[in-house]
């Protein structure tokens, strides 16, 4: 019956392709040692495009880091061993002329750079964008013409981590995408929240310094819930939106596939005509916007800290490639540059996407994984001020602050100002820039003239006109004005937009948010940080100010200003949709008991809808002879999985706790067989059971569509 329903034999035979796989070769069990050439990269992997510094095609063969089948120095010279160091006899002193022990340990000494001050952790992936063609009335860019297909790099990101710090972090995550078109590289450098801590570019050492460890004891890593950042945001109170994001489940996303990416600021787009619109840039995941709980946000950290890279990776390999729409709010370019009464120069502020509906201008998959984490994902080097024609910056003081600290940047971390031309940042339109020399020149210029006018190079390059496709930087008019250090008077407000989005959130999150502040604030050592951030709340909503304060023990104050009554904008919440399953990740409870025919039924209903099935059994290898089995009851935890389905009763503890957290963390759960006997309640919402695998798969694609059956309570 089962082949009836789910495939032939033959088809049944090949199981759903795991990710994972550390290798393009399976390895044999003794240490090769027949000479063989470099390994190629893995179905999953891409690398950067084949071109010279200048964007010159080189040969795909040419540009690989390793070639031949022999180990050599770094200047080819083969090898004879590498295990073991030039001596003075088997057991005397190593000698100072030992070339290749030299060569070989300076490197190493040398592998790492300096990491990202912010966004020192992240992951990565090679996709490419396609337009469809609504931004070419908005815009003259190139890549955002009807049917123009784009490769792209996009590198995601926590903030305040260092490399080492665990994924599932309450904290903003960089969104940052390297558009590689024919007009040269466009970066649109974003986050996952569209608002920011503070207005001015100036103030962003503080809220770093505030928001990183206590100096003294390097303590704690990659959190906010402590004394310093609390101190900071509750005496700023422009960073109360942005605090109030983090707050809500955007700070713990299930998924990089599963969250929305903002350009933040304000930006203006020129089109052909020399028209001038200002927009702000969105990206909307396909698989919807989704979130973990706090406590499984704790026990990722602890079973698997690189959990969302390895859920990105994993995805990629699977084929269950990511999908992303890029959308635009536009706004008119007036005089004030604002749209009904919302500063759009402010960084803290968003415009709610009833006032201002989003645009959809293309759509971006990612569909290969990076060759080499060090080369590409660590060394790319993002910049706002990489524009192409058509796309320029606006006068947000963050904005302009960082169109400086981006550049001076890289220049410190990659080794001097050539680094454009490390291969994941080079761009593809070819470049004639007159720069010389510099740390890591790749680059042999001929010529010898690299100034403006020459007559000694024939006046080559020459300067390009509009009708050439150059960049343009747009002519704005400046009103008189004075030179001092001071902020507009339209960026004075901070906690209507707070309001706004608490008010938009459904019961469950805004349940979720009083959690979360509660906890952080809990974390402070110091009674007078606790009762700001309480003053904070009660300006923005009087029942969460009072929740927290009753989780803290202390006091309720009175607002110090009027509460606004904003309009709630239900697109702020994630709740209440349902979206694609691609790439979700389900638990198959089996042992040796179960109906092996079963069992395939299940593995392969799932993987034909796209879902990555895992068996989880008590040992490793095979059950039955026919199902791989992915996971034991020692290295599986519930963590790892969107559902679990169980298709018998294992009496091990670990399987009941592994369907008590599921359960708690409002996960759909299902069963037939004697797997029934395992559920506690089988009534509940987003429990399912049947009487077979067919019947409960179904129903749960459709839980799983949801994401979580929230009707169950909060955590």
């Amino acid at each position: 019956m089962a082949n009836a329903i789910y495939g032939s034999e033959q088809q049944m035979a090949k199981p759903p392709k795991v990710p994972g796989v550390p290798s393009s070769t399976t390895p044999q069990f003794e240490e090769p040692t027949t000479p063989v050439d470099a390994p190629d990269a893995k179905p999953d992997q891409s690398e950067p495009a084949g071109v010279t510094a200048t964007a010159a095609p080189v040969d795909a063969e040419r540009k690989r880091a390793q070639q031949g089948q022999y180990v050599t120095t770094a200047q080819g010279a083969r090898l004879t061993d590498t295990d073991h160091s030039l001596k003075a006899g088997r057991r005397g002193p190593t000698l100072l002329q030992d070339h290749h022990f030299r060569e070989k340990i300076t490197h190493f000494d040398h592998e790492r750079i300096p990491e990202r001050v912010v966004h020192a952790r992240g992951a990565a992936a090679h996709g490419v964008f396609r337009a469809n063609g609504a931004a070419s009335t908005i815009t003259r860019a190139q890549f955002l013409q009807k049917g123009v297909e784009t490769p792209v790099f996009v590198r995601f990101s926590t903030v305040l981590g260092s490399r080492g710090s665990a994924d599932a972090v309450r904290d903003t995550r960089g969104f940052a995408t390297k558009f590689y078109t024919e007009e040269g590289t466009y970066d649109l450098v974003g986050n996952n929240i569209p608002v920011f801590f503070i207005q001015d570019a100036i103030k962003f050492p503080d809220v770093v310094h505030a928001a990183k460890p206590h100096p003294d004891r390097e303590i704690p890593q990659a959190q906010s819930a402590h004394d310093t950042f609390w101190d900071f945001v509750t005496l700023h109170t422009e960073a109360a939106a942005h605090t109030m994001w983090n707050m809500s489940d955007r700070g713990i996303p299930r998924s990089f596939r599963m969250m929305e990416g903002f350009g933040v600021h304000t930006f203006r787009l020129i089109n052909a005509d020399g028209g001038t619109s200002l927009v702000k840039f969105h990206w909307k995941p396909r698989l919807g916007v989704h979130s973990v709980v706090w406590e499984e946000a704790q026990l990722i950290n602890g079973f698997d800290p690189d959990y969302h890279r390895r859920d990105l990776a994993d995805a990629i390999e699977s084929g269950a490639y990511p999908e992303w729409d890029l959308g635009v709010q536009v706004f008119p370019d007036n005089p004030e540059q604002t749209f009904e009464g919302i500063d759009l120069l402010d960084p803290t502020k968003i415009v709610p996407e009833e006032l201002a509906p989003v645009q959809v201008i293309g759509t971006m998959v990612l569909n290969a994984n990076p060759t080499n984490f060090f080369a590409e994902t660590e060394q790319v080097a993002f910049h706002p001020g990489h524009l192409v024609p058509g796309i320029d910056v606006t006068d947000d003081p963050l904005l302009q602050g960082r169109l400086f600290s981006y550049l001076d940047t890289q220049i410190t971390r990659l080794g001097g100002p050539n680094f454009a031309q490390i291969p994941i940042n080079r761009t593809h339109a070819p470049v004639n820039d007159m720069l010389r020399d510099g740390f890591h020149q790749h680059a042999v210029h001929t010529g010898v003239a690299p100034y403006k006018p020459n007559s000694l190079d024939a006046g080559c390059p020459f300067a390009a006109g509009v009708e050439e496709g150059a960049f343009i930087d747009f002519p704005v008019e400046l009103p008189p004005a004075q030179k001092e250090r001071a902020a507009s008077r339209t960026f004075d407000d901070h906690f209507s937009q707070v309001r706004l989005f608490y008010i938009s959130l459904s019961e469950v999150e805004k349940a979720h948010v009083a959690e979360a502040y509660t906890f952080e604030l809990g974390k402070c050592y110091e009674q007078a940080i606790k009762e700001r951030g309480l003053q904070e709340l009660a300006n923005i909503d009087p029942d969460l100010c009072a929740t927290v304060a009753a989780g803290l023990g202390l006091p309720v104050p009175e607002p110090t200003i009027p509460l606004s009554d904003p309009t709630p904008s239900p697109a702020l919440s994630q709740i209440g949709s349902t979206w694609p399953v691609d790439g979700r990740i389900v638990g198959i409870v089996a042992d040796d008991s179960v109906d092996v025919g079963e069992l395939q039924a299940a593995v392969q209903a799932l993987d034909a809808a796209k879902v990555v099935p895992l068996v989880i059994a008590p040992h490793g290898g095979m059950l039955g002879g026919a199902v791989p089995i992915s996971r034991t009851f020692l290295t599986a935890r519930s963590v790892e999985f969107d559902a679990v389905v169980l298709a018998a009763a294992p009496t091990d503890p670990r399987v009941r706790l592994l369907v008590d957290e599921a359960f708690r963390h409002h996960k759909a759960l299902g069963a037939w067989g004697a797997g029934t006997a395992l559920l506690a309640d089988n009534t509940a919402p987003g429990v399912v059971t049947a009487g077979d695998a067919k019947a409960v798969v179904e129903q749960m694609l459709q839980l799983l569509g949801a994401h979580r059956a929230w009707e169950r309570g909060t955590v």
